[in-house]
């Protein structure tokens, strides 16, 4: 039985499991959202939510104990700068997972984890998109005179 252990392991081994989390939680804080299967946004969010707790802190252990786990010097900054400063008043709960739905491939839930009241943040739904646009943005612009992507599109747009 796991009786009080805490964490997924995803079928990774410990090493691959710490190592996706890193990059993971180093993502989240440099762009502040992150599109992700249900299970690792779970997860994610316990390791981001202690991110910000050691950036709140603001010593040279908590700043080394976050160097230890972030991918980047820049991150580390931008932590214990703009992002403590942000979170300063907040007793906690600093991430938000917001699901997506099935992915089209294998049908994995999908989800979003982003930082609470990031500045232009909005629904997570739409946050969570990457890529170019909708179609309906596509036709938008090629209405507009823009160039249509796809030739059918074109043709549609009678050029």
């Amino acid at each position: 039985m796991r009786h009080g252990v805490a964490g997924r392991k995803l079928g990774r081994s410990p090493a691959h499991r710490r190592a996706l989390f890193r990059n993971l939680v180093t993502e989240l804080l440099d762009h502040e959202v992150v599109r992700t299967t249900d299970a690792k946004a779970k997860e994610l969010r316990r390791w981001g939510d202690r991110m910000i707790t050691l950036g709140k802190r603001g010593t040279l252990h908590a700043r080394r104990q976050a160097a230890s786990v972030l991918q980047s010097t820049t991150v580390v900054q931008k932590l214990f700068g703009e992002l403590a400063g942000r979170y300063g008043s907040r007793a906690g709960g600093y991430t938000r997972v917001v699901k997506l739905g099935p992915r089209p491939g294998d049908a994995a839930q999908m989800a979003v984890v982003e930082l609470v009241d990031r500045p232009g943040g909005g629904d997570g739904k739409k946050a969570g998109k990457a890529g170019g646009g909708s179609a309906k943005a596509g036709r938008k612009r090629a209405a507009a005179g823009g160039e249509a992507k796809t030739p059918r599109r074109r043709a549609a747009a009678g050029a």
